[in-house]
């Protein structure tokens, strides 16, 4: 929580792109894609813009674009709070220590403490030396809609700069009287602005000696 709030506390804003693909397998079927300008303005200003459209415009307005406006919404700081990876709204648990070639992940389960479409059910995987999250698996905790019978969801983070931003979103979605949605959301041209103009380059900082985590407690403190 302490390093999210200091890269969120740095981070001032951003533009980038992004490519929607949703595929709807059921009794009629159909294919939409977009592409999207967004940018972000620290600390709850999203803004969208319409690059090109493709295919169904059904899935587009009655997806693609409700995407957006709920991705607004979740800005504001009712709705933020609801959103943090933090001990208010998840039980932790540390299942395994994952040695990759880029570094050590802590691989958490996470269980949330109410049921809400904001929270998951699943695991996370947190990088040992930044303490960010770089890949969530899981479901909601509560079903979006009526007509949604069951959604796995997969993200994953990337390190741009000094930050963990999204990079991909995976997202299968079965719909209650038939019928299945893959949708697939790809992040890129990220152009960051920070607030660490003043501060060492990362290469000088001093490097955080991080404990041993059989030793970490999973209790909120």
């Amino acid at each position: 929580m302490a390093a999210n709030a200091r890269r969120a506390d740095e981070l001032r804003g951003y533009r980038s792109r992004r490519k929607y693909k949703l595929d709807y397998h059921g009794v009629f079927g159909g294919h939409a894609e977009m592409q999207v300008e967004a940018t972000y303005h620290a600390p709850n200003e999203k803004t969208f813009k319409i690059l090109s459209e493709s295919g169904s415009k059904l899935l587009t307005r009655r997806v693609l674009l409700k995407l957006l406006e709920s991705e607004r919404e979740a800005q504001q700081e009712q709705s933020r709070k609801a959103l943090e990876m933090s001990p208010a709204n998840y039980e932790f648990s540390l299942e395994t220590i994952q040695h990759t070639p880029a570094g050590d992940l802590y691989v958490l389960q996470v269980k949330p403490r109410n049921k809400s479409k904001y929270v998951y059910r699943g695991k996370v995987w947190v990088d040992a030396a930044d303490f960010a999250v770089v890949r969530m698996e899981g479901n909601p905790a509560a079903n979006p809609s009526f007509w949604v019978s069951q959604v796995e969801i997969q993200y994953q983070w990337e390190k741009i700069g000094d930050f963990w931003l999204p990079v991909h979103n995976h997202s299968v979605t079965d719909v209650r009287f038939g019928g299945r949605a893959v949708l697939n959301i790809d992040y890129s041209d990220y152009e960051i602005v920070s607030g660490r103009q003043a501060t060492a380059p990362v290469s000088h900082r001093e490097k955080t000696t991080l404990p041993d985590p059989s030793s970490l407690s999973v209790q909120p403190h």
